[in-house]
């Protein structure tokens, strides 16, 4: 029985790029990337796209995936949270199955490069019961918060208590990671009574080049249709 359920979270409204869920780059549209991605790893999830445009509709039926009905306004506007969301679904979608997933897997639309092999990570990792989630992350590189500055009484300070300038070179700072968006994989529990995406007990799968994208702005999306078609 599968264990894992598959949450595309694809709102249609955007403040950075209108839609941007449902552009078409490359004959296909932005959210087609991480449904394919989904099907790869069917044999393990139930997939579930939780949306309130009607497009959804039409794309449920043409990946031959269940339409569960949209998303209520409540959890479709700009200030709407993905753990609410989430939320929402998991219980909607359990109750209509009569079933309790183990894990919750989170891909959003908006990171359209995933490996195969990193999924299967993800998976093995929560499997081993070492781990209470999976979280994927990017290195900052050259926004390192050592590096960072505030603009404070009119002058700029270092972001950190740090006093002296730091110059030491990038490649000897101390590794930082920030979220990158392409994956969350966690066990209910830390959904329902942790109230979180990420547990106490997190492995931190880290991803660079353009497994690491997620289109935020018009920039992230002209660097994505322009590698499309070189992405294996």
């Amino acid at each position: 029985m599968k264990n894992i359920l598959c949450l595309i979270p694809a709102r249609k409204g955007s403040k950075g790029i209108k839609n941007k869920n449902f552009l078409n780059v490359n004959e296909k549209m932005i959210i087609q990337y991480t449904i394919d991605s989904a099907k790869k790893i069917k044999k393990y999830c139930d997939i579930v796209i939780s949306s309130d445009s009607r497009k959804i509709i039409e794309i449920c039926k043409l990946n031959n995936l269940d339409f569960h009905g949209l998303r209520p306004k409540k959890l479709s506007g700009d200030k709407a949270q993905t753990i609410d969301v989430v939320n929402y679904e998991l219980k909607k979608i359990e109750k209509k199955y009569k079933k309790k997933y183990k894990f919750i897997l989170i891909l959003q639309p908006t990171c359209p490069f995933r490996n195969l092999k990193d999924l299967k990570l993800a998976i093995k990792k929560i499997s081993s019961k070492k781990y209470d989630s999976v979280v994927s992350v990017k290195d900052v590189n050259e926004y390192h918060p050592l590096r960072m500055k505030i603009i404070k009484k009119g002058y700029l300070v270092n972001y950190t208590n740090m006093k002296r300038e730091n110059f030491v070179p990038r490649q000897y700072l101390p590794k930082i990671y920030i979220r990158s968006g392409s994956i969350y994989l966690l066990e209910r529990d830390v959904l329902l009574k942790h109230k979180s995406l990420v547990g106490n007990k997190c492995f931190g799968l880290v991803l660079g080049g353009k497994q690491a994208l997620n289109i935020d702005t018009n920039s992230d999306l002209i660097y994505f249709k322009e590698t499309v078609g070189k992405f294996k």
